[in-house]
């Protein structure tokens, strides 16, 4: 049997140390990473925190064609990210990496590990512009993502 390939987006972010290198770093073990197809990467943004403190993040979306299930995906993502030096020391605190499964195709799913698609993510700058880079067209919860910018643009981000 034949696994199916899936269209997930991952939203990346840094904030700690070198965040675009990190990213790029990350990106590249994402294409090498066993049931990832392939990894296309938006441009990157510098972002100020959104709801915490701590230094500009530096942000991308990666679409990412897979064969890995949605826990499957997040374990990989996970596991990256704790490479990466990650730490949780309190809500929201700086990070070294930040990896968030954003959208997996069309499945809606409430885990206690996973929410799709994202809960928040039409609420954040950080993930709506790079998301547009790479797909113009994607409508969240039924509205287009130029719609949803046009309700944030409070949030300062700068394409890098």
């Amino acid at each position: 049997m034949v696994a199916q390939t899936a269209r997930a987006y991952v939203g990346l972010g840094a904030n700690l140390g070198d965040g675009a290198g990190t990213l790029r770093q990350v990106l590249a073990e994402l294409r090498d990473t066993p049931g990832i197809e392939a990894v296309t990467a938006s441009p990157f943004y510098r972002s100020a925190p959104v709801e915490a403190t701590g230094p500009d993040f530096v942000n991308a979306v990666a679409a990412v064609d897979t064969t890995l299930a949605p826990l499957a995906l997040l374990d990989a993502l996970q596991a990256l990210e704790n490479r990466h030096g990650r730490q949780r020391p309190y809500k929201n605190a700086p990070r070294t990496l930040d990896l968030d499964l954003l959208l997996y195709g069309d499945t809606r799913m409430e885990h206690e590990r996973l929410t799709l698609p994202h809960p928040r993510m039409q609420l954040r700058a950080f993930v709506l512009w790079p998301l547009r880079d790479l797909a113009p067209d994607l409508a969240l919860q039924g509205r287009r993502i130029d719609d949803w910018i046009g309700e944030i643009r409070d949030q300062p981000i700068e394409r890098m």
